[in-house]
């Protein structure tokens, strides 16, 4: 299976050499945006950072392009961010903007999987999603370009590919659906009280006013 972290190891290697911007949604893909893609430059990175604004990424993409009409610009998402203003491809479309949507898609609301595997006691709740349409088949719906990946070995190509496309792009990556990210911090925690990794356990019951926060 392809880890969240290969697949943007691999973008950033691939575009190391390009005049790239990236936006991203919200989510874990965000933060794996994050800790594995670098910015040499100012201004190449816009995401909500905490505000939590699923759906942000595509229209800032989109601004990005018509800004900077020759630059690379990448839209990290999860599939769920994605579908929040999945209706502005027709915009990128209608105005010819090589935008690329590259989706780390584990078919979950990542995040809020992740808080319930482990703060939650994996009692999930309306966090998996069933029905999400065929990105490939959507994208060459409007008129673009749709790419897949399902294995580590297509990777390269697939992003390849999109980058040589002087289209609209869709890149549907399907990633490990039970990775998550660290680290993290339970809400109402202190910071010394931060989950690194998977055999990391809450040290303290997340508390009332923490839950009330999630």
């Amino acid at each position: 299976m392809i880890k969240p972290q290969y697949a943007l190891e691999r973008l950033q290697a691939l575009t190391k050499d390009r005049d790239t911007y990236i936006t991203t949604e919200v989510g874990q893909h965000q933060m794996w945006a994050a800790q594995f893609l670098k910015f040499n430059s100012p201004n190449r990175w816009m995401t909500s950072g905490g505000l939590g604004t699923m759906g942000y990424g595509f229209p800032a993409a989109i601004g990005v392009q018509v800004a900077h009409p020759k630059a690379t610009v990448i839209d990290v998402a999860g599939e769920a961010s994605f579908l929040m203003n999945i209706q502005e491809m027709s915009t990128a479309v209608q105005y010819r903007l090589p935008v690329k949507v590259f989706i780390l898609n584990n078919e979950y609301m990542g995040m809020v999987r992740q808080w319930q595997e482990l703060l939650y006691g994996g009692r999930y709740s309306e966090s998996y999603t069933a029905s999400l349409p065929d990105f490939v088949k959507l994208a060459e719906s409007y008129g673009a370009a749709g790419l897949r990946a399902t294995n580590p070995g297509e990777v390269d190509e697939v992003i390849t590919e999109m980058l040589n496309n002087d289209r609209f792009t869709i890149v549907d990556i399907a990633i490990d659906k039970s990775e998550n990210c660290f680290p993290m911090i339970p809400s109402g925690a202190p910071h010394n009280e931060m989950l690194l990794g998977p055999d990391d356990e809450a040290k303290k019951p997340t508390s009332e006013e923490g839950m009330v926060l999630v």
